[in-house]
């Protein structure tokens, strides 16, 4: 089995661009009254806010959501 080394700047790098990508996808589902939608992405985008501020990251500034 292949063990993949992944270093805190990857995992910061890839959570915060996922982030980004979810914050967007929560926008369209609440315009769009897409309430599934959004309870879905919610759920990725609480995980992603806790994994990213258990590695110290201030998403202060770029957390639109705030939920």
């Amino acid at each position: 089995m292949e063990v993949l080394e992944i270093n805190n700047g990857e995992i910061i790098q890839k959570g915060l661009e996922d982030f980004k990508n979810i914050q967007q996808h929560m926008l369209l589902a609440k315009e769009e009254n897409a309430t599934k939608t959004y309870a879905s992405l919610k759920r990725d985008y609480l995980t992603l806010k806790a994994l990213l501020n258990s590695m110290g990251v201030n998403l202060i500034e770029i957390d639109y959501i705030k939920e």
